[in-house]
């Protein structure tokens, strides 16, 4: 019986943290264009201000997730086999964090890599 009631409001209570943080950013992004107005700023000074906002972000950062993500999973992959041959329930977890952690070295580099070129520095 609590485990019915359980399973009906988690998704319910799920959806609703998510309409609110949803809601939340719209709400934010919307009163930072509004102050922005309100500074009297002209819309080629508005437009400046937010392209310098995005300019920031990493062009390789799918490239990264991808390579994280093959970590994540040859350590799970890896780990179940080691886990399921050996008997032991260790592999999984040590596998896991090994090759994501091994990920996240290999996608830094390369990534800087590939920045490097784009600048010229290599």
């Amino acid at each position: 019986m609590a485990q019915d009631i359980i399973a009906v409001f988690i998704p319910i209570v799920i959806t609703l943290v998510a309409g609110l943080v949803i809601v939340t950013v719209i709400y934010l992004k919307s009163r930072e264009k509004q102050m922005l107005i309100e500074k009297g700023l002209d819309a080629q000074s508005i437009k400046e201000f937010f392209e310098g906002k995005n300019s920031k972000k990493d062009p390789y950062i799918w490239m990264k997730l991808g390579i994280i993500c093959i970590g994540f999973g040859m350590g799970l992959g890896l780990g179940m086999y080691l886990q399921e041959a050996t008997g032991m329930e260790f592999w999984v977890p040590f596998l896991l964090f090994t090759f994501t952690g091994i990920g996240f070295v290999v996608a830094n580099i390369s990534s800087r890599k590939l920045l490097g070129k784009e600048k010229g520095n290599l």
